[in-house]
């Protein structure tokens, strides 16, 4: 064989090898992305069928308060009130869930009574629609859904029912969707079952079944939710393959329909993105046959991508992922270069160092989802870069913290036309997902090398004034002053006094009176916590609690308060006790038990203690939060709503948790002397309490014009200063029967 022939032949035998090696690439290649776009569509299927699921328990979590009661048990099924009947069951799921027809059952199916849009319909056509509510009702009997944690069966004349392990009967229930008239319905069930009196359960109860209409206003919901933008139904699956789809059965199995959407697939992307360089894979082998001068080309190009490859790493290493901003690492490298700059050259310049933190961005992760805490720090990375000036430099620093640099002359005029722009900035409200979130932000500046030229001395300072403006409330700035490090040593000081005072035993707890006004009589007393400093005197629970909060003795004060009342209230004439719980109480490990070894140490009747709890404890609608608040009950206590009003109050928690009392906050009683919507909200609040049979205590009441106008609005309950300020345990105890001054 030639030299000229066995060069041919390597040649061709390279380049069938490079040819094969180039085909069994691309199809390895085209495999994995059919199973990227392939899991894609899975994990889009179960999110859709889980996000379902969810809103089905949300609408029977909705109707717990009337489901789980021992009046619907009375007047509905035992005692068959029609009036109570075609008010609570026929017009509530209307004007409440948007429930179209709704209607009472027996167990075994009979059509007991029926409502369209929340009205009787007498003539309701329930033939065409009982074998869809018979099959539902037998998916409710499986006992795969139910209101609570199964702890055991209980014999009833008829069947065996599901309990809660305190013995509480739990409602079964279920749900599918159906076809009718053209258009997809929700058909939900759900048993009827006393809360307090379980003897009323004696043979299987009827069921509440509603009937809603999935119409485009739910789909686009569920759309903007999932953020799949085109969330629709249909009968059939289209012929084109390109959408995603779950299938809706009803409950007997029967195929209904098909939710349908547009899949985000990666493959088209990754195609796009990697189809250059295979490209440019196959060419390279294939051209490199042809010469050393193109292998040194390639070599070239590699090399420089090598180079923009490091030069992409440096950047990520300096810049924060999410937000694309400078990272902690690069600010503070770039505030020394900056200082060290000032310091060699003197001048008037300073640099400014500006600590911001989002207002209650905790809420919005909490109650929106982390996807959109996630965009809402894009947004205010992209409204920082793109109004302040260029020659500033602003990072993340992690969470919800921010900090620019800037250099600039004038001292603290300069800080604080710094500090109102960039509170300026945040006060438009923020588009995400279609809700306007107004969140504004709290911001904290020093500059150096005026004050410091230390570049970490410059940012704890910063953090402590920005600590110092979160103090005044929302929307504020404050710069960092020199009295500011003494304010920081008292509050360690006072945390170790703290410490020592409840080692010490030398908290007290003070009593203010609950007046009924009815009867113009004490009916009971909020405790209240008292810290008699040696000392400093009488310190502020405003100050020394969020203290305990920070340092971690909140849980051990709370329960020295509870031991301390308990313990002083156990012998007292027949009265309600209130006392407050911090929700790091709540949240903390054991909590039931310790209250409950509460009670049996000082033999404390629980029944005669309302456990006071505030608006942020229902932000997490854990199963922990609800079951922990049924445990307190079931034990004797009553649970009181605090300070409603001010916080992100919702009817649905209100009902779900069937509070004894709500106590309407201090600020609507102030003002309602002047403020007409005070008034107007003060009686819609007592209008609401009243609704859901619930007691209304108004706080701060200090006028005899303010006790008139909350009487007026339908308050049964007031304390304040008008009648007395909280006064040690021996004289609350003797004025436990004392008529009240008027």
């Amino acid at each position: 064989m030639s030299e000229e022939q066995r060069t041919s032949w390597i040649i061709g035998a390279t380049f069938a090898a490079l040819l094969a090696l180039s085909a069994a690439l691309l199809a390895a290649f085209s495999h994995s992305i059919h199973v990227a776009d392939a899991f894609t569509r899975k994990e889009e299927q179960v999110m859709v069928s889980r996000y379902l699921e969810g809103r089905m328990r949300g609408l029977i979590v909705a109707q717990t308060g009337l489901l789980i009661w021992d009046e619907t048990m009375r007047r509905a099924v035992l005692g068959r009130d029609l009036a109570w009947m075609d008010r609570e069951l026929g017009s509530f799921p209307w004007t409440n869930q948007r429930a179209q027809e709704s209607m009472l059952v027996h167990a075994d199916g009979k059509l007991v009574r029926a409502w369209r849009f929340g009205r009787f319909a007498p003539d309701y056509n329930y033939g065409a629609l009982r074998w869809q509510v018979e099959a539902v009702l037998a998916a409710a009997r499986r006992n795969h859904r139910l209101t609570g944690k199964l702890g055991q069966f209980r014999q009833l004349d008829d069947t065996l029912w599901p309990m809660a392990s305190s013995g509480a009967p739990l409602s079964r229930w279920a749900g599918t969707i159906i076809w009718r008239g053209g258009c997809p319905f929700l058909i939900t069930a759900a048993a009827i079952v006393p809360d307090q009196t379980y003897a009323l359960l004696t043979r299987e109860p009827d069921y509440f079944i509603t009937v809603r209409m999935i119409d485009r206003t739910i789909l686009r919901g569920v759309g903007a939710d999932l953020l799949l933008p085109d969330f629709r139904f249909a009968a059939a699956l289209p012929r084109s393959g390109t959408v995603n789809s779950i299938p809706a059965h009803s409950a007997d199995g029967t195929p209904v329909g098909f939710f349908l959407w547009t899949p985000q697939l990666p493959g088209p992307s990754i195609w796009r993105g990697t189809a250059p360089l295979l490209v440019a894979y196959i060419l390279l082998f294939l051209l490199a046959l042809g010469g050393g001068t193109l292998i040194v080309r390639r070599m070239w190009r590699t090399t420089r991508e090598l180079v923009e490859s490091e030069a992409q790493a440096q950047y990520n290493a300096l810049h924060d992922a999410l937000s694309g901003l400078a990272n902690r690492l690069h600010f503070v490298e770039r505030l020394k270069a900056e200082l060290a700059v000032l310091v060699e050259e003197g001048g008037e310049d300073d640099v400014f160092v500006a600590y911001i933190d989002l207002d209650a961005f905790k809420t919005v992760n909490d109650t929106m989802g982390h996807h959109v805490g996630d965009e809402l720090v894009k947004q205010v990375a992209r409204r920082l870069s793109g109004r302040l000036p260029e020659s500033d430099l602003i990072a993340r620093l992690g969470g919800d913290e921010f900090v620019v640099l800037r250099r600039a002359s004038g001292g603290q005029g300069a800080a604080n036309a710094l500090g109102r722009q960039i509170i300026g900035l945040m006060a438009e409200p923020f588009i995400i997902a279609g809700h306007s979130l107004g969140v504004t932000c709290s911001c904290g500046i020093s500059w150096g090398p005026a004050q410091t030229d230390d570049p970490g001395e410059l940012l704890r300072r910063a953090d402590i004034a920005l600590y110092r403006a979160k103090q005044g409330g929302r929307a504020h700035f404050r710069s960092y002053t020199t009295g500011m490090d003494a304010s920081e040593q008292m509050q360690r000081e006072l945390e170790l006094d703290l410490r020592r005072a409840l080692a010490a035993n030398e908290l007290d707890a003070c009593f203010q009176p609950i007046v009924d006004l009815a009867t113009r009589r004490i009916s009971g007393f909020e405790a209240l916590l008292r810290w008699p400093h040696p000392r400093r005197g009488a310190i502020s629970p405003g100050v020394f609690v969020p203290i305990a909060e920070q340092s971690g003795l909140m849980v051990p004060l709370g329960t020295w308060m509870m031991r301390r009342v308990f313990t002083q209230c156990r012998d007292w004439p027949a009265c309600d006790i209130s006392i407050n719980l911090s929700p790091l109480q709540i949240m903390a490990q054991g909590f039931v038990e310790t209250i409950a070894g509460l009670v049996d140490e000082t033999g404390i009747d629980p029944h005669r203690v309302i456990l006071e709890v505030t608006e942020g404890v229902m932000l997490d609608r854990s199963e922990h939060v609800a079951h922990l608040l049924r445990t307190l009950q079931s034990m004797g206590f009553r649970i009181a709503l605090d300070d409603f009003g001010i916080g992100y109050s919702s009817l649905s928690y209100l009902r779900a948790f069937q509070f004894d009392r709500i106590k309407i906050d201090r600020s609507f009683v102030q003002n309602i002397e002047t403020d007409r919507d005070a008034q107007s909200i003060l009686s819609a609040i007592a209008s609401l309490g009243h609704i859901l049979r619930m007691k209304v205590v108004a706080e701060g009441v200090e006028t005899e014009s303010q006790r008139r106008l909350v009487h007026m609005a339908g308050c049964e309950m007031v304390q304040g200063h008008l009648f007395w300020p909280a006064l040690p345990a021996p004289t609350r105890r003797a004025r436990c029967s004392i008529r009240t001054a008027t």
